[in-house]
């Protein structure tokens, strides 16, 4: 069924390999030899095809980040690998290869025509990405079971699928299986659905299709409150304060402390506990309401920045666009003005001029990109210097809380020892109503043992709730730090980048000149 290996020697896709096809495929004549000479990046290529080539793996496709349609038939390719840059891909020929598995697709969600035609592939699965799937090709391969082909119906813009050649469509029912549990598929193995197919379909498989979109329905109502609460949830992280609208501080205070939980059996100790549980979610709450308000304002101020940081550098890129376009009339009017005069005294005088020009567009451009340095490093500085006083606003205002915190937690241990003193006074009395639970006996043998298992309780709330503050304000500093560090580094990089680019586009054009006088010599 698949190509099998011959006489050549197997290969994985490499530069050599991709230089070739470029040049091959791209503009043919005068175009095609200036293409080759100046070179093509890689970037800028939409369409490749690398078929017949005994590839066995695909590698090196990284750099092909604009490519739309990519056709890799006819080699001896066993895994799908190698594709995950090409975000772009709208088309993909897989066909007549040995790929027994489907992987390796998951971020090509544009994909909208896959072939996997003449393949081993026995079981449709891992293209849950792909919901912009619109065509499917996997005929000639090992697909044998009929309610595999259900997995598709995930696929809502899919309208042309071929099957043919699989086992699977020599079962009784198998064009109307297909016509009832993909009802919006229009062509079926290279032949349109016909009405009479799917009145067939409804008829027998009605109840089975009914009970099928049922289920479903529930599976994606699951799904959308699972990813409401993954949404929610990841709110709350970015605002640093998961976990605090409700008691789960209180919670793992108390989780592992069993002295404390022993102590519940005397009298006013569920009544203080239940106080100090109340308090202590109000301080949360109050910090969780705090912070995400605190996080909404954050990220207005971080849109703000880049929309301001993107409009300053729009703004400087259309001056600088300016400068070139008029820089360029008058660099080909100087070009043709030296190509048609024969005095070689107006010849050098038009090349000075000309090399002069290109000084002062230098310079201008230059200066435009000092100027726009300068402006950024103040937007740069002034939100730097806001960002900061928020993030430091919003840590003291959390250290103020837990600060609370602790100050219940401090009330809560005084009157826990007050209430266990007190029982302990009265067991040596024997004065207690009730007769105390074996373990909690344990710890009223004498003074000491009550006030270091209390204590070691208080320690153990205590480190609680600075874990918490600690971690809160550690992130918040973390993510302040990343930020401003990001912030830099692009700026340093968008720099570097817009100097080399003016450097090339000025070297360039002396070269071109340059190119231009050696021609007029000879």
């Amino acid at each position: 069924m698949s190509k099998l290996y011959d006489a050549i020697e197997p290969s994985v896709v490499n530069d050599q390999m991709l230089q070739k096809a470029i040049v091959e495929q791209g503009p043919q004549g005068t175009a095609g030899k200036i293409a080759e000479e100046e070179g093509i990046e890689y970037i800028e290529v939409t369409q490749l095809r690398l078929q017949f080539l005994n590839i066995l793996k695909i590698d090196n496709l990284w750099q092909f980040t604009s490519l739309t349609k990519l056709q890799l038939d006819n080699n001896i390719i066993e895994k799908i690998e190698g594709l995950n840059s090409l975000v772009n891909l709208v088309w993909l020929d897989l066909s007549f290869n040995n790929i027994d598995t489907i992987e390796g697709l998951d971020k090509l969600v544009k994909l909208q025509d896959l072939s996997l035609f003449n393949n081993r592939i026995s079981v449709i699965k891992n293209l849950d990405t792909l919901l912009n799937l619109q065509i499917l090709s996997i005929g000639n391969n090992f697909l044998s079971e009929l309610e595999n082909i259900i997995y598709l119906r995930r696929f809502k813009q899919l309208r042309t699928l071929n099957l043919a050649g699989n086992t699977l469509c020599n079962e009784e029912n198998y064009k109307i299986f297909i016509a009832a549990y993909l009802p919006d598929v229009v062509y079926l193995d290279y032949r349109m659905v016909d009405e009479k197919t799917r009145e067939a379909a409804f008829a027998k498989y009605q109840y089975a299709i009914e009970e099928k979109k049922h289920n479903e329905a529930q599976e994606q109502k699951a799904k959308d409150e699972k990813a409401k609460l993954e949404e929610t949830f990841q709110l709350h992280k970015d605002a640093f304060v998961e976990y605090l609208d409700g008691p789960h501080l209180f919670n793992s205070m108390f989780a592992d402390d069993a002295d404390t939980a022993k102590l519940t059996s005397l009298p006013g100790v569920p009544t203080l506990c239940d106080a100090f549980r109340t308090q202590l979610v109000a301080q949360c709450t109050q910090l969780f309401e705090v912070g995400l308000s605190k996080h909404a304002v954050r990220q207005t101020e971080v849109k703000t920045f880049f929309t301001c940081h993107s409009e300053a550098v729009t703004d400087n890129q259309g001056r600088s666009a300016e400068l070139v376009y008029n820089f360029e009339a008058v660099r080909r009017q100087r070009m043709n003005e030296i190509i048609s005069t024969t005095d070689n005294d107006m010849m050098d005088a038009m090349i000075d001029q000309l090399n002069e020009e290109i000084d002062q567009l230098y310079e201008m451009l230059m200066t435009l990109e000092l100027q726009l340095v300068d402006q950024l490093e103040d937007i740069i500085k002034d939100f730097e210097r806001n960002i900061t006083d928020m993030c430091t606003a919003f840590v003291e205002h959390v250290q103020g809380v837990f600060a609370q915190c602790r100050d219940l937690e401090n009330h809560h241990h005084e009157k826990l020892l007050e209430i266990a003193v007190a029982t302990l006074e009265r067991v040596a009395k024997n004065e207690l109503e009730d007769e105390l639970p074996d373990d909690v006996r344990m710890l009223f043998v004498d003074k000491d043992t009550v006030i270091n298992a209390i204590s070691a309780s208080h320690d153990t709330h205590l480190l609680k709730i600075d874990n918490r503050e600690d971690e809160l304000v550690t992130r918040v500093n973390k993510w302040l730090g990343e930020l401003m560090k990001t912030v830099h580094a692009n700026e340093g990089s968008r720099n570097r980048s817009r100097i080399s680019e003016i450097i090339n586009y000025t070297d360039y054009v002396r070269e071109q000149l340059e190119v231009l006088l050696a021609q007029e010599m000879e």
